[in-house]
């Protein structure tokens, strides 16, 4: 049996983020726990519009390219890991876009945050995500990551570099993620309906 695939999220979208930097280093992690096949899907390039199809999205009646290829992109993933800032005490528009698009797709599958900022580590952000991926029939992790001050961590060449408790933090996270996956599973969809 195949490896089920945990898509990371990168939520931040503006030049000059520093999410890229921290979700490339949670895929190397998920890549060396080895329980999942690791996509990073970057909403930068996903670059989706503001929602902006017609019909509500349980209906996956989706009129236009951009929204066929997301729902496509998530109905791949079996687990999900939010790379997520906080603005404002909360999560980015980018991110709440992402998910509104779709339903479906989203139901009964495991997702995790990590999340980064400043004291606060991006902690309300995981609060405020929490009862909107609920929402989508998605079940989050208690296992989370919280990177406090996040440019202490990020070297010169712009890279991530965690300490110990980021790294055990990570393999937590994985951890739940794998085993929420398993019992999940059969509460899903063996197959997404047609896309239109």
């Amino acid at each position: 049996m195949s490896k089920p695939t945990l898509q990371i999220i990168v939520a931040s979208t503006r030049p000059g983020r520093v999410g890229l930097s921290v979700a490339h280093w949670f895929q190397r992690a998920a890549e060396a726990a080895d329980t999942f096949e690791v996509e990073l899907v970057d909403l930068a390039e996903v670059d989706l519009p503001l929602f902006d199809e017609p019909n509500h999205p349980i209906a996956q009646d989706y009129t236009h390219p951009h929204t066929v290829a997301w729902a496509e992109t998530i109905a791949r993933g079996d687990a999900f890991a939010i790379v997520h800032p906080e603005y404002n005490h909360s999560y980015n528009a980018a991110v709440k876009n992402a998910l509104d698009y779709l339903h479906v797709e989203w139901n009964y599958k495991p997702v995790g945050f990590v999340s980064y900022g400043g004291v606060a580590s991006g902690a309300r952000a995981q609060a405020a995500l929490k009862p909107v991926v609920t929402a989508l029939r998605m079940t989050p992790a208690v296992e989370a990551v919280l990177v406090p001050f996040v440019a202490q961590f990020v070297d010169e060449e712009g890279r991530f570099v965690p300490n110990e408790q980021l790294e055990l933090g990570a393999a937590g996270l994985l951890a739940e993620l794998a085993k929420l996956e398993s019992v999940l599973r059969p509460l899903r969809p063996q197959r997404i309906p047609s896309l239109n």
